[in-house]
């Protein structure tokens, strides 16, 4: 299997900056894997971001240093433009990225650039639009869309380029709870329909610890914890360092955990939350020790 992306030793720095925005950062994905890139504000999980499609360098200047690849691919000898139609890109604000005058013309914005066959296009707006749960809705105008319908919106947009990667710079943070539920909803669809690799960079990690298969932590430009959901934010003391609130959960996991060393398992969901609760209380009544 392909990796889905691959850095190594790799170095991010601004001009005129003090400090690097990546340091010394070596992590990869396989393909078809959910990773949460989590971190607190100026972490680096947007220069990781926009490392993964390329317009770090070749858009916003930057000197880069180590190895960074996408599907094999070095992401400074690749164009932006080729890198588009492996990584498709959502950014935080879906106002930013909307432009035209309706749904149909946004999603077919990208492929349109690459001339591409008209029927193929047309295939593909249906097809990006069915996928985000937006299919009818061709002829309206993204102006007259919810936050959280314009986030659906963006997101078929950079399907409708057919990429292998999707990587979303903290999508939910204009969305309400529910819009959020929906959209993580979508993203875990996306993956098991069409085998999507997704990369979602966030500061909250409450609502995507069941979502993701990885949890990547940055602090500062460097990754400080690499794995597991419920192994990476069950590390309370890690986690609040990096600036970011672990799940309730995850302090229960903990908790647990020191007061029972040795006989529970770092969990994070509620089933497993359960079961772990249910085995401390049978063993607890069998006097086992």
């Amino acid at each position: 299997m392909m990796r889905a992306f691959e850095l190594t030793k790799t170095k991010v720095r601004y001009p005129g900056s003090d400090f690097p925005a990546l340091d010394d950062v070596s992590v990869g994905a396989d393909e078809g894997e959910i990773v949460l890139l989590l971190g607190s504000n100026n972490a680096g999980k947007s220069t990781f971001c926009r490392l993964l499609n390329g317009l770090v360098p070749n858009s916003i200047p930057a000197q880069v240093g180590g190895k960074a690849e996408v599907l094999g691919r070095d992401v400074r000898r690749t164009s932006v433009a080729r890198l588009a139609t492996l990584v498709g890109m959502v950014f935080q604000e879906p106002d930013n990225q909307l432009f035209c005058m309706s749904v149909e013309e946004e999603v077919a914005f990208g492929p349109e650039n690459l001339a591409i066959p008209r029927a193929e296009i047309i295939a593909r707006v249906e097809w990006a639009l069915e996928a985000v749960g937006l299919s009818g809705y061709n002829a309206r105008s993204p102006s007259n869309l919810s936050g959280g319908e314009k986030q659906r919106l963006v997101i078929a947009a950079a399907l409708s380029m057919r990429p292998r990667l999707l990587v979303l710079d903290e999508p939910a943070y204009a969305l309400d709870p529910a819009g959020r539920l929906d959209l993580y909803a979508l993203l875990r669809l996306l993956r098991e329909r069409y085998g999507m690799t997704i990369i979602i960079a966030e500061r909250d990690a409450e609502e995507m610890a069941e979502l993701c298969d990885r949890v990547i932590l940055l602090r500062n430009g460097r990754v400080v914890a690499d794995g597991p959901p419920s192994e990476v934010l069950s590390d309370i003391d890690e986690v609040v360092a990096a600036g970011v609130s672990p799940p309730q959960i995850a302090h229960l996991s903990s908790l647990l955990a020191d007061r029972f060393p040795g006989k529970t398992r770092p969990f994070l969901t509620t089933d497993d939350a359960e079961k772990e609760i249910a085995d401390l209380v049978r063993t607890a009544g069998s006097g086992a020790p």
